[in-house]
């Protein structure tokens, strides 16, 4: 690596543009903070050479240049808000309402929002803030402020920690604030500089050259900001990880035990009892709105719930032992907590078919007398019953909430809202099946030749609660990154840097002084500081250079 050794000794690393010790512009370097056609200098890093503006040579060094631009972070947080923007536009798949047609994402962004929402679907926005290119440019908006800062923060603290009181009159003449006095005396020198220690102000003397400083980490305000952005975004990466980050949603029936998601099997819950109580329609208070809404209106729904956590069992596959952990009621707003883990009331389905039992009888027999009876549970039916007269039953095809979409007949739902079926039944002795197709209010012979028939005789009904197990270990980690954020925004903008600098030069001083914001605060400061001595004020060459155009 080049060196570049100035005037006055100090040897500076390459892409230096002001001297390390005393500030003087290095002139082949002054096309990188824009200074070479600029009378004032640009003081935003003291000058000091930063990695982004020297390497580019292997790929480590493009890829670091080209995260460093403040361009690049903000088109990376532009395209995050885009796609934030986009995926708000109809709610996510966890927020699907519980009364839709269909919890199904394929078939719900369609029924609901049309051609819209089935391109909304296919483009995977129903699932954006966990997909793999949304939480992709989290952690590039990561590496940009990580790289960013770094860029920035370690060279300006090296210059701002070498910096000298001694200065090159080129950087004090070419500072904003600046003035010079032909003769000054001691007493007036000394009555500014304990001026300048009464408005805590700490000064360093070097050989009669003095720095007046004050203000210093508020230079540190936006780094505070960004390492709080960064656990902010670290935090929001982890959501991703099960064992910090649980969201998940489950119907259970009413009498039914099952592991709950997410937890490896290690907590079971039994709905003991499903309850749902309505707005009376006849209540003077509600019946405006009732009639409004055109349906009836939950008050009131809950879960009386059991939670289980599962023995360690000494045999593999066992059926694990439960012991209780808690009971309770799970209703709106009023969820159960367990463990680390909250399971909060978030939906419910009425009447859902339990089971159907069927009977098989001759297709003349007018009195529809039954040979044989079979039920098939509908949450998890058997694709082939045996029947006691050597007969056999397979289900062909299962459509738990049946609908026919262009005449093909499908399914809305995985839940058993409207069954139907595709029966093939080998009487006994036979190889050649009987195709029926059965459902609600529905039987159809396929062929027209069928010397046997299906029938519903009998069915169960239950209803359904959806529940939201939740866990999550992130929320202290965005409490901790918003409190350091606003640390920094406090820091940077309620302080300033402010610098003074008095440089003697033969019987007079030249004064010049910088701040990285609230130029008039600083030149308040100089005017208390040199109020009825020999020292000139300073002027505002910018102000004096923007009167001139």
């Amino acid at each position: 690596m080049n060196k570049i050794k100035c005037e006055c000794g100090h040897v500076n690393p390459e892409g230096t543009v002001l001297c390390e010790a005393c500030g003087k512009p290095i002139e082949e370097n002054q096309h990188i903070d824009g200074n070479n056609d600029k009378k004032l200098l640009n003081m935003r890093y003291d000058g000091t050479a930063r990695r982004s503006q020297t390497y580019n040579k292997s790929i480590i060094d493009k890829t670091w240049s080209f995260f460093s631009s403040v361009k690049v972070g903000v088109w990376l947080i532009v395209l995050a808000l885009i796609g934030s923007a986009i995926g708000s536009i109809f709610p996510q798949e966890m927020y699907i309402p519980a009364d839709a047609v269909s919890r199904e994402p394929s078939i719900f962004y369609e029924a609901r929002y049309g051609l819209f929402g089935k391109v909304f679907y296919q483009l995977g926005f129903h699932n954006l803030y966990s997909s793999w290119w949304y939480m992709l440019l989290i952690a590039l908006i990561g590496v940009s402020l990580v790289i960013c800062s770094l860029d920035r923060v370690v060279p300006l603290y090296k210059a701002l920690k070498m910096q000298k009181a001694k200065r090159h009159k080129t950087f004090l003449s070419r500072q904003r604030l600046f003035s010079e006095t032909d003769v000054v005396s001691n007493k007036d020198k000394k009555t500014v500089i304990e001026r300048l220690k009464k408005q805590r102000y700490r000064v360093r003397d070097e050989d009669g050259h003095i720095l007046a400083e004050k203000g210093r980490f508020s230079r540190w305000g936006p780094y505070v900001n960004h390492i709080g952005l960064i656990i902010i975004l670290a935090a929001a990466l982890l959501r991703m990880t099960p064992f910090l980050f649980l969201d998940e949603y489950v119907w259970i029936r009413e009498g039914e035990e099952l592991a709950i998601p997410g937890t490896d099997s290690e907590y079971f819950i039994k709905n003991e009892k499903f309850t749902v109580e309505y707005y009376d329609e006849n209540d003077e208070r509600f019946k405006d709105a009732l009639e409004k809404e055109g349906a009836m209106v939950a008050k009131n729904y809950q879960t009386d719930a059991i939670i289980y956590k599962a023995k360690e069992s000494s045999l593999t596959g066992a059926k694990p032992e439960l012991e209780k952990v808690v009971q309770g009621q799970i209703r709106m707003n009023q969820p159960i907590k367990f463990d680390g883990y909250t399971i909060y009331q978030s939906g419910y389905q009425e009447n859902e078919f339990t089971n159907m039992t069927f009977k098989i009888h001759e297709t003349d027999d007018e009195e529809e007398k039954a040979i044989d009876t079979v039920t098939i549970e509908l949450t998890s039916p058997k694709t082939e019953y045996e029947l006691e007269d050597g007969s056999k039953l397979v289900v062909d095809q299962y459509y738990p909430d049946y609908y026919l979409d262009n005449g093909e007949p499908r399914s809305e739902s995985k839940y058993p809202r409207n069954p139907a079926f595709v029966f093939f039944y080998y009487p006994s002795g036979e190889e050649e099946p009987e195709v029926s197709f059965v459902g609600i209010g529905k039987n159809i012979d396929a062929t027209g030749e069928n010397d046997y028939k299906l029938g519903i005789v009998d069915f169960e009904m239950h209803n359904v609660s959806g529940l939201t197990v939740r866990k999550d270990y992130t929320l202290p980690l965005f409490g901790l990154g918003a409190l350091i954020f606003m640390i920094g925004v406090v820091q940077g903008m309620y302080w300033q840097h402010r610098r003074i600098w008095i440089n003697p030069t033969g019987e007079g001083v030249l004064l010049a002084a910088h701040t990285n914001k609230n130029w008039f605060g600083v030149k308040k400061d100089i005017e208390k500081a040199v109020a009825d001595t020999n020292i000139n004020m300073v002027v505002d060459q910018q102000e004096l250079e923007e009167d001139q155009k």
